[in-house]
């Protein structure tokens, strides 16, 4: 832990270098995995090997040698590790005693082996056969209104599977399919639809090799997507600059060492960040005000800033915008972003020079009650100068889960008007339901008012993913059946309705046989191109069943037989999968089969990359932000503006270790971060124990206690700590108005010494 002048801890090194290295071992060490582990890592990323289970960057045609970074290593070693979870180790625990580990612990018990079921009466999980686990769960579901199930995805399930999970749905008669985009990047669906008529980024990788300028917001490259690190690397050494708001300095954009070059031996280090703005949590609005109140100020006075021929032939509400922009005062952005008015005009120089420039973010702008208009900002910053739909520019949200936009992409969605359901109709011959499903928040909403029967999860921790933990554990075991599809035990197993099965899959890198053959499955990535995988690790179980095969196994015991849907022949044989989901969306997926290993995958296309506006008005949409900040509550004395976080040793809920490397924190995750001014004004000391206290006023006690005070460098009036463990705090109303994606990036709380 290293310390700087004011005495905040922070990292010393850069990302990237030893320090990966170190983290990677340390994970190694742990799993002890199988000997194909180094196999998989060769070819991980790489045309006919598999694909990253982490994050969704894109795969490059021409790969490193070592195209894995730190957190896609551990996401392989983490898989295929020797540890197992078997039936003696759950007869040896009861699901009561098991909630008392923590998230990490309950992964290390190892891959789950075989198929369980819950048995209330000695509260514990024991060993089934896989066809009583298809007839029970079966016999549950054709005794329930369609309507009163839910079935979630988490963003790892292939292509395939998330094509035969949609469908089995509306099937059975509904479209409650909740995925983990309604947790993290629905909020950049929603607004990229309504405004480019797109509901992805727009960028693909070329576009990087050619752009002036990048501008990021609220992502957090180090810890998130390492492999997109390189990309950076390359922009910047070729000339273009890249500007970063950012209430946390975060690392990953910051330098970085590159672990295959003599950086490595000569302690070289590339500076990612040409400027860096740690603005207030939600404040991105106002800073993005604040740049094109500058952009329009330079076209008044000289002229030629703006593309005013783009503008007017492919836009609509230009006026109402610029108005909103020129109304509001600089006093007012500089009180909202805490950053000074020369600061934005720097950065609007940047984006005024750049003869193409390309918008970045992650959740730090689309987890925020008013993350839609921080979405639109973007796209309004990119329309000013005609920065979408040509090379070199657009917009490029990044994605989490390795899968989670391709899931949308057939048809995993609550919104039916999202889904060929005519064309569904006619190749499968049946009624699809119309009427719009669960998100997550309000999936939630009925499980905790009693609504709901039974939760089916393909993958995932929903349970400890959500907002307002304690409320939805405590109403999840009034569900009739729950059902959880998974490789590794997780606290979201340790409550069950009162028919309840865990069933063991394969993971991505496992080898996946069928009828002799081995079969291969697909993701999309970020940039919206299609790739190939196949596992080649021996099973972590005899007893393992692929994704696929689970699916069918459980849609042919709970529906009737349809001639059209080969459920069989589907989960023996991927291919036809793949041939339906072509026949389902030809413009997308032509010729799916033979393309599967194309180098860099095949891109599935995007309109508004064409300059195609699939929009109410037929044009790019300029919007007027309905507030200048997107918190969704008022400054308040002793009210903060909580953060939450992954560390370094983490995706998504899966807790590798305790070593936030990047941010200097060793050891340890019950922290709360705050800087040295706001501990001094709360009569705080370094190393004390406190606890947050949710401040929202709809009654609900939230508290989350023991957390050890670290000063940090951070915006004044804002905390920061980890998710799932600050989840408590986050009230399930609290969500972006338009997609309910929940609002974990700025959450009312107050400190309790």
């Amino acid at each position: 832990m290293a310390r700087a002048k004011d005495g905040t801890i922070h990292y010393a090194g850069a990302e990237g270098g030893w320090g990966s290295m170190r983290g990677m071992a340390l994970v190694a060490g742990a799993e002890r995995p199988s000997a194909d582990a180094l196999k998989t890592l060769a070819k991980q990323n790489k045309p006919g090997g598999m694909m990253c289970t982490s994050c969704a960057w894109t795969k490059p045609a021409k790969p490193h040698m070592f195209e894995f970074c730190e957190n896609g290593a551990k996401a392989t070693l983490w898989d295929l590790t020797t540890r197992r979870a078997t039936p003696e180790f759950f007869a040896q625990h009861t699901l009561t005693e098991l909630r008392g580990w923590s998230d990490h612990d309950l992964e290390q018990a190892g891959r789950l082996t075989n198929p369980m079921r819950y048995d209330r009466a000695t509260d514990k999980y024991l060993p089934c056969t896989w066809d009583e686990a298809y007839r029970a769960i079966g016999k549950k579901l054709r005794g329930y209104n369609p309507k009163s199930t839910i079935f979630y995805a988490s963003g790892k399930a292939s292509l395939e599977t998330s094509y035969a999970w949609a469908l089995f749905a509306r099937l059975y008669g509904h479209n409650n399919l909740p995925d983990s985009s309604n947790m993290c990047h629905e909020t950049t669906s929603v607004a990229l639809k309504s405004t480019i008529g797109a509901p992805v980024g727009t960028c693909v990788l070329e576009d990087f090799e050619h752009c002036d300028a990048i501008f990021f917001f609220g992502q957090n490259t180090g810890t998130n997507s390492p492999r997109f690190i390189h990309t950076l690397t390359a922009a910047r050494k070729r000339g273009a600059k890249i500007v970063t708001f950012n209430p946390i300095r975060e690392k990953g954009l910051l330098e970085f060492r590159n672990p295959q070059s003599l950086q490595m031996v000569t302690g070289g280090k590339t500076e990612i960040s040409h400027q860096y703005y740690q603005l207030k949590p939600g404040s991105d609005i106002s800073a993005m005000l604040g740049i094109a109140k500058h952009v329009l100020a330079e076209e008044d006075r000289r002229g030629g800033v703006i593309d005013r021929a783009f503008i007017a032939e492919h836009t609509h509400g230009f006026e109402e915008f610029a108005e909103k922009v020129r109304s509001t005062s600089w006093e007012t952005i500089e009180a909202e972003t805490g950053l000074p008015r020369a600061d934005l005009i720097a950065a609007a120089e940047v984006y005024i020079q750049a003869e193409s420039a390309i918008g970045i973010w992650g959740m730090g702008l689309t987890q925020h009650v008013g993350g839609y208009d921080n979405v639109a900002g973007v796209v309004n910053l990119m329309l000013l100068r005609g920065n979408i739909g040509r090379l070199g520019a657009g917009v490029s949200p990044v994605r989490g889960h390795s899968n989670v936009q391709g899931q949308r992409t057939v048809g995993i969605s609550e919104k039916p008007e999202l889904v060929p359901l005519d064309q569904l109709s006619e190749q499968y011959g049946f009624q699809p339901p119309r009427d719009e499903g669960y998100t997550t928040v309000t999936g939630c909403e009925a499980i905790a008012k009693g609504e709901i029967n039974a939760f089916l999860g393909l993958g995932g921790n929903f349970l400890r993913a959500v907002p307002d933990h304690r409320v939805m554990e405590k109403a999840w075991t009034g569900m009739g059946l729950t059902v959880q599809i998974a490789t590794k035990l997780n606290r979201g197993h340790l409550f069950c309705g009162e028919t309840a099965y865990l069933l063991p899959t394969l993971v991505r890198s496992e080898r996946d046989v069928r009828d002799g053959m081995p079969q291969v499955v697909t993701m999309e990535d970020s940039l919206s191109c299609i790739h190939g995988s196949i596992g080649e690790a021996k099973p972590a179980s005899p007893h393992l069943q692929p994704e696929l095969a689970i699916v069918a196994g459980i849609a042919k015991a709970a529906l009737d037989p349809n001639p059209n849907v080969p459920w069989e022949a589907w989960s023996n044989d991927y291919a036809l999968v793949r041939d339906a989901i072509e026949a389902t969306y030809p413009d997308k997926f032509k010729d799916f089969n033979q393309r599967l290993f194309t180098p860099g995958g095949f891109f599935k296309g995007n309109s508004a990359r064409d300059r195609n506006w699939k929009t109410e008005s037929g044009k790019a949409e300029f919007t007027v932000p309905s507030h200048l900040n997107a918190t969704g509550f008022a400054d308040a004395d002793g009210v903060y503006r909580l953060m939450t976080l992954r560390s370094n040793d983490q995706f998504n809920t899966t807790v590798y270790g305790y070593s936030d490397r990047l941010r200097g924190i060793e050891g340890k995750r019950d922290v709360l971060l705050i800087s040295p001014r706001e501990m001094e004004r709360a009569g705080l000391k370094e190393g004390q124990r406190v606890a947050l206290v949710g401040d929202d006023s709809d009654g609900v006690d939230r508290v989350v206690e023991g957390l050890e005070v670290l000063p940090f460098n951070l915006p004044e009036g804002c905390v920061a700590g980890y998710y799932p463990e600050l989840n408590p705090l986050i009230a399930l109303g609290h969500h972006d108005g338009a997609s309910k994606t929940p609002a974990a990036k700025s959450v009312p709380v107050r400190i309790r010494a």
